[in-house]
């Protein structure tokens, strides 16, 4: 058994490198980056002296792509998740999960057909789809007692459009905190299949699931819905490897499989990262004991801020996140005119740099911010404090 133990309360000191999150263009020395979705947390152990191992080798030519890389993603989705009968020729590389979305997108659609995506919703969703020349089609989920829920009415009117060919699901969702339930991925599923739509699953957060939920890989339900779905993985955000760019797609249908192989051929997607092979496979077979407690960690860290906007800064309805370290903001009773005043507000006044919530789309962000809650607790209460300073001041 690994007794290793992680201090998520060290200052990684990411100020000053080359961290994107603490570019001084985007956040001066007097704010706090609470915005891109990486995290202030060091990376585990195993990984670090595996990349130091490997950096020691002076030799970095192209890699020899052996199995390594496929049989971690199957161990690790076996024992977190209990998806059984995975194989090597299901999963392939991709640099990233979007770059993998986009060659799914032009491989299995044409120019002007139909892809929907469930709104508010990580941006790049919007502009994969966007930019390959396919209409965007949105299906706005829909906030009810401070949880969000599915349109399934909405969802099936649109999915049973002839021109529609892809949807795009993110479980657990970003930003929205939401881990689908099997019943909801199964109805969502089985629509997709009575109007044959091809189903995307982005389960990039499904490390991060609080007690109370639980990840269910899409194609894990029934071999039905694998045969018509492609998963995307990246271990980046559990383990703050973003910057080595290697991730994987996951497709139980050879045929769909082979397409997607092609596409990714036509677009020369297929070399793998020396330094993103040795992390993705250490992280898969070496750091279950860091992936649970980073989440413990983070839930902790939920349940304070769910307390202190509760008590302290109530104007502010904190979406309680089911999963993931990214949570939704609901500033519609700070009184602001517009989304402009809002931002402004949080960097000028508050001194903390967040995410614009109308960039995961623009009706239901409005009024919606999304701060990203993975630093050392000290940090986050600073964060909080700061930002209950600068609410007293619109009294």
């Amino acid at each position: 058994m690994n007794t290793l133990r992680h201090d998520f309360d060290l200052d990684a000191q990411r100020r000053g490198t080359d961290a994107k999150k603490y570019d001084p263009s985007i956040v001066p020395n007097d704010v706090i980056p609470m915005w891109i979705a990486d995290t202030d947390f060091t990376c585990p152990q195993p990984i670090v002296d595996a990349l130091v191992k490997r950096a020691s080798m002076p030799h970095y030519g192209y890699l020899y792509l052996s199995n390594d890389f496929q049989k971690a993603i199957i161990r690790w989705n076996e024992v977190r998740f209990g998806w059984k009968g995975l194989s090597v020729d299901m999963i392939e590389f991709v640099p990233c999960i979007i770059p993998g979305m986009i060659y799914a997108i032009r491989e299995f659609s044409n120019m002007g057909d139909k892809v929907v995506i469930q709104t508010p919703v990580y941006p790049p969703f919007h502009d994969a789809v966007k930019n390959n020349g396919r209409q965007l089609v949105h299906n706005p989920l829909v906030l009810k007692d401070g949880r969000y829920e599915i349109d399934f009415e909405d969802l099936e009117i649109k999915l049973k459009d002839i021109r529609t060919k892809i949807f795009i699901i993110c479980n657990p969702q970003n930003p929205t905190g939401r881990v689908f339930s099997r019943e909801e991925l199964e109805k969502m599923a089985n629509l997709c299949l009575k109007y044959d739509v091809l189903m995307f699953s982005d389960e990039i957060h499904e490390d991060l699931v609080y007690s109370g939920n639980k990840h269910i890989p899409l194609a894990s339900i029934s071999e039905e819905i694998a045969q018509n779905s492609i998963t995307f993985i990246n271990p980046a955000k559990t383990f703050n490897i973003a910057g080595f760019r290697t991730a994987a797609v996951i497709i139980p249908n050879l045929k769909i499989k082979k397409a997607f192989h092609e596409a990714a051929l036509k677009n020369k997607a297929i070399g793998r990262n020396i330094f993103g092979d040795v992390a993705l496979i250490t992280a898969y077979n070496e750091c279950d004991y860091y992936a649970d407690q980073i989440i413990e960690y983070l839930e902790e860290t939920r349940d304070m801020m769910v307390e202190f906007f509760e008590t302290r800064i109530p104007k502010i309805k904190m979406i309680k996140p089911e999963s993931n370290f990214l949570v939704w903001l609901d500033c519609r009773e700070l009184g602001f005119e517009n989304q402009a005043e809002i931002k402004a507000f949080f960097k000028e006044v508050a001194k903390l740099e967040l995410n614009d919530g109308t960039s995961f789309g623009f009706e239901e962000g409005k009024g919606f911010m999304r701060m990203n809650i993975a630093a050392p607790r000290a940090v986050v209460v600073e964060a909080l404090e700061r930002l209950e300073r600068a609410v007293k001041t619109l009294a």
